[in-house]
């Protein structure tokens, strides 16, 4: 069986369109297809049909592309292993949700270079929903999210939880308000597809509050830019504890506290089953689980 024809089959799968696929293998849409027809002539089987939906998978495609993903993997890492033999090259590949990302993780890794410096490590910084994946696509190897996911070939294990806070830098009339009067406040929101935004989502289903009966005045996709303009004056909004200790304890900021609603945020780490990790990837995510990770 061919590896190029089956990471074509693969790819076509995984974003259910020729001409996407094509576009990401740097293929013609004709040469594509000729690659998944050999493979389907090797295996004596019928891998696909078009529909006006894309892609559909016959009962045997089905099957090859479960495989496919393991084999994939696995080659992935049997190229990266020997490279990184010949370069004896250590390297970390991390992506990490902006909670985390944008305030505790650089500090970490800070404090892991202290003891294992000669780890080359790369990370980069999206929402939740992509840090997923990323992991699928095999871009990175561990990710960090915020709420646990349950997504196919993919393990979790909890870090830490903290308290997502609502917070002001205007004058306080009340310290603690009502759901009701939560509801008329003008709130800046995470983007949909970041695990802050699910986890007050979630926070809010037992109390009969929906996203949309809330008074959001914009969305942002970064935690930074929105503690920004909270800081400004610009609106009210949740933030993880983690990310503003400084501006609570100088005064810049002031939590409201909300009747009946306490909302903690879990993060976790994660990566692919199917992936061997490598001694410094197990290092890492041991570190990362620790009190020593430093998290500021």
């Amino acid at each position: 069986m061919n590896l190029q024809y089956l990471k074509a089959f693969y790819v076509t799968v995984r974003l259910n369109s020729i001409s996407k696929a094509a576009k990401e293998l740097h293929l013609t849409q004709p040469g594509l297809s000729m690659q998944i027809q050999s493979l389907e002539k090797d295996l004596e089987v019928t891998l696909l049909t078009r529909s006006n939906r894309g892609v559909e998978l016959t009962e045997a495609g089905t099957v090859v592309f479960d495989y496919a993903n393991t084999i994939l993997s696995m080659q992935d890492n049997i190229e990266r292993d020997l490279k990184n033999l010949k370069s004896n090259k250590k390297e970390l590949l991390i992506g990490s949700c902006k909670a985390v990302g944008e305030y505790a993780l650089p500090c970490s890794i800070y404090i892991y270079k202290q003891d294992f410096g000669d780890v080359d490590i790369n990370f980069e910084i999206s929402n939740t929903n992509d840090v997923i994946k990323n992991l699928l696509d095999r871009t990175i190897n561990i990710g960090i999210i915020h709420g646990n996911v349950n997504a196919a070939n993919i393990k979790t294990e909890k870090i830490t939880s903290d308290r997502l806070l609502l917070v002001t830098s205007l004058p306080l009339m009340k310290d603690t308000i009502t759901l009701d009067e939560f509801k008329k406040l003008p709130l800046i929101f995470r983007e949909s597809g970041s695990g802050t935004h699910q986890t007050i989502k979630n926070a809010l289903v037992p109390h009969g509050i929906k996203i949309e009966d809330l008074n959001i005045i914009y969305e942002l996709n970064s935690m930074e830019a929105i503690k920004t303009s909270v800081l400004s004056g610009k609106g009210i909004s949740f933030i993880p504890e983690l990310s503003i200790k400084r501006e609570l304890r100088d005064g810049h900021l002031k939590e409201i506290s909300i009747e009946s609603l306490d909302i903690f945020s879990e993060f976790f780490i994660a990566y692919r089953e199917d992936h061997n990790l490598t001694i410094h990837e197990k290092e890492f995510i041991k570190f990362i689980k620790s009190s020593k990770r430093g998290f500021c």
